[in-house]
């Protein structure tokens, strides 16, 4: 079963250039590029035979009802919002990928006994409320009530109004339990199967995810009359932190029995002048590991680490807090069974591998059993305007898909 290779390219380069003209590739959730993106896929699923609906969580939904419907759905999803100046790829691939399916079934006049569901979820990316997964936390319980009273940090609209903004009801928010195997397609965003030659990477897990903010007191000074030896510097503290945080990393990663990373990406330092001894730091950490125990682990050390750069440089740690915290999950065994017969049968090179970026799939594997491809990334670059993934890659991702698909139906 063919699938057709030139159509899925088109589609994929079309939904590429609905994007804010000055910062290619743009099309942030919430905003009318994102709704003008939406109205062609909305175009796009009804021309592949699918009924379009927009679920209370705000996500896109493309529907063939199957032969048997109590069975529930499969349902291949991703996203088709982006970070500013990202790519035509990060999660656009995955939808792209679904349509191709649901396109090549009803050219071949295959009917499952499933529900086909292809979906677009709402804001995967952290949307300008600071919350990342939203459509997918939404059909998985994990959307409260507290996350919906978020205000944008500029309008002040609740998160609450814009899901409803997008077509959606917070008030009839449900978990989904009628989902009997979800899939997804994305790009790796890392380097590891292009630099292994591989064509497919079965993911087993995605990462937890906890971020940190750590904030630092000292006293501000003048940097010409202030003694070394006076000095409660902050931002020198800081950096202790910082290096010490990564040595400790780097040993999880090489010594430690999981996948682990450990990022200081933001620093935030008061008063910021060049002639003023730093008097607060704030750092924010981002902290990922396929096993929850590192996670922890790590957090005790690093704790242990600030305790002592505090007490040596007369510093204050005045918060220690958890910004978000996810934990790692793991894909179904079945499901990746199934994904590495396809790649045997069809000969494609593949390894297993977790993933260290979060995708809606860790929150679908709450509700029902899930698995993810990746296909290879050029050079590993993604969240940038040259993400690339050539399209003979992507075809052997999607034949993957579909096979599975079929696969799945008969056997679920």
């Amino acid at each position: 079963m063919l699938i057709n290779r030139s159509r899925y390219w088109q589609q994929l380069m079309a939904l590429g250039e609905i994007t804010d003209p000055d910062k290619p590739y743009t099309r942030r959730s919430f905003s009318p590029r994102f709704l003008e993106g939406r109205k062609w896929l909305t175009e796009q699923m009804q021309n592949a035979g699918l009924t379009v609906s927009v679920d209370a969580a705000g996500n896109l939904i493309g529907k063939k009802q199957g032969n048997k419907p109590e069975l529930g759905s499969i349902v291949i999803g991703s996203h088709s919002d982006s970070v500013p100046s990202g790519g035509r790829f990060d999660g656009i691939a995955g939808v792209i990928a679904g349509l191709e399916c649901a396109q090549v079934l009803q050219e071949q006049g295959i009917s499952l006994d499933h529900n086909l569901e292809i979906i677009d979820y709402l804001a995967e990316e952290p949307s300008e409320w600071g919350i990342s997964c939203i459509g997918s936390r939404g059909i998985s319980g994990k959307l409260s009530e507290e996350l919906l009273r978020t205000p944008h940090p500029v309008t002040q609209e609740t998160l609450a109004d814009a899901v409803n903004r997008m077509g959606g009801d917070v008030t009839n928010l449900q978990k989904r339990t009628d989902i009997a195997a979800s899939l997804e397609l994305h790009i790796e965003q890392g380097s590891v199967l292009e630099s292994e030659q591989l064509n497919i990477g079965i993911v087993t897990g995605i990462v937890g995810i906890i971020r940190l903010s750590i904030l630092l007191g000292g006293q501000a000074a003048h940097a010409g009359t202030t003694p070394m030896y006076l000095r409660k510097d902050t931002l020198v503290g800081a950096a202790e932190i910082v290096v010490a945080a990564e040595q400790i990393a780097q040993d999880f990663a090489k010594n430690k029995n999981g996948y682990f990373v450990a990022t200081c990406g933001q620093v935030f330092n008061q008063p910021n002048a060049s002639n003023v001894v730093a008097g607060e730091t704030q750092l924010v950490f981002d902290i990922r590991s396929d096993k929850r125990e590192l996670m922890d682990e790590f957090i005790v050390a690093l704790q242990s680490v600030i305790n002592q750069v505090v007490q040596k440089r007369g510093l204050t740690l005045r918060s220690f807090d958890r910004l978000t915290d996810t934990y790692p999950t793991h894909c179904d065994q079945k499901l990746m069974d199934s994904l590495e017969a396809m790649c045997q049968h069809y000969q494609y090179s593949y390894r297993k591998m977790p993933s260290g970026a979060g995708h809606d799939s860790a929150f679908l594997s709450l509700i029902a059993p899930a698995a993810m491809i990746f296909v290879p990334s050029v050079a590993g670059k993604s969240h940038c305007p040259e993400e690339w993934t050539e399209e003979a890659d992507l075809s052997k991702g999607i034949e993957v898909l579909l096979h599975t698909l079929l696969d799945l139906d008969r056997h679920l």
